[in-house]
């Protein structure tokens, strides 16, 4: 049964999923190493807010990926596919232990992202822990409703905008802040061009199960520019 689930979670989509924050992080810690008042070194392989916004992470993708397969399950568009089989559609995994699969993670990804903020803000800096507390919910929203429910946006071709946004300008931009507490219009040029990629790699994806996807009305907006 745990082999069901990590083949639900697809690992090998996570190294995508943290790639933004490696280089947020690092981007971050040169930063303030630099900007710091007492001149030092710290190594990024030693700060909690490095490790703690890549568990953040990998958990928010694991969430999606649950969703994906339990949303994609109960509505059919996984019936037929191409290449990996997904949990739900093929009944190795009932919608119901799925839902609960989705809870779980919400709930331990909630309390990393707590931790994450405590560990970056402490409690001097409310105003910020606020803001990254709205950011945390916000992703953990948009990993369930990409295809799950009546208005899931990956199935309205916004799948695209929120990769971009997510995997992108607040993955690198996020965590860059986290270091820093403060921001570079240069760090946007690197969260541009992760989310540029990360969108290339959803395209190429939905291009295998794009016919049986359109049987679904599901929608792409990049796979018309892709095979046109």
């Amino acid at each position: 049964m745990i082999k069901n689930y990590i083949k639900a979670a697809r690992v090998r989509t996570l190294p995508l999923s943290v790639s933004g924050i490696i280089l947020g992080s690092i981007l971050g810690n040169q930063f303030f190493d630099e900007h710091s008042i007492v001149p030092h070194k710290s190594s990024l392989f030693f700060s909690g807010i490095f490790w703690l916004a890549l568990l953040t992470t990998i958990g928010f993708q694991i969430l999606s990926n649950f969703a994906n397969d339990y949303g994609d399950g109960i509505k059919g568009s996984d019936n037929n596919r191409t290449g990996e089989m997904r949990m739900v559609a093929t009944g190795t995994i009932s919608p119901k232990q799925m839902k609960i699969a989705m809870m779980i993670t919400a709930i331990v990804t909630s309390m990393t992202t707590l931790l994450l903020i405590y560990v970056a803000f402490g409690v001097e800096n409310f105003a910020f822990s606020i803001l990254f507390l709205g950011l945390g919910i916000a992703s953990i929203t948009a990993a369930i409703k990409y295809t799950v429910g009546d208005s899931a946006y990956g199935y309205s071709g916004f799948g695209d905008l929120f990769v971009f946004l997510f995997f992108g300008l607040l993955s690198v931009v996020g965590s860059f802040f986290l270091f820093t507490k403060s921001l570079e219009l240069t760090i946007f040029l690197p969260a541009i061009s992760i989310g540029l990629l990360s969108t290339a790699v959803l395209n190429l994806n939905n291009l295998r199960d794009r016919d049986q996807d359109e049987k679904n009305q599901k929608k792409y907006a990049g796979c018309k520019v892709w095979s046109s």
